[in-house]
């Protein structure tokens, strides 16, 4: 049986999952220099890198024996295209308002 894919917002809703995200963020770690990160067994912070992995938020590089994980673009990209799309949005309304409020000050 497989597991659904989450979507983004479904996997970033995770607070553990957005700490991995975070500590990526300064050097790629191993999946037990991760796990020590937290109060969790290493095959629960598996999972989560796991569903991070699937969702493009990070590669994992096999190294000898160790698993190296390093963020991913893939995985920001959804999010940055949903967040443009309410940037563009409110920069048209204020755009919109600050001409408005332009002309009625002309008057």
């Amino acid at each position: 049986m497989t597991q659904a894919r989450l979507d983004t917002f479904q996997v970033i809703a995770d607070p553990s999952r957005r700490q991995i995200l975070h500590m990526l963020t300064q050097n790629s770690m191993t999946i037990n220099s991760l796990a020590e990160n937290f109060d969790m067994s290493r095959p629960a912070v598996s999972k989560h890198i796991k569903i991070l992995y699937g969702a493009g938020f990070i590669s994992i590089e096999d190294v000898g024996r160790e698993r190296y994980c390093t963020l991913k673009e893939d995985g920001f990209n959804e999010l940055h295209e949903w967040l443009k799309y309410y940037d563009d949005f409110w920069k048209s309304k204020l755009k919109k308002l600050e001409t408005l409020l332009n002309k009625k000050s002309k008057k």
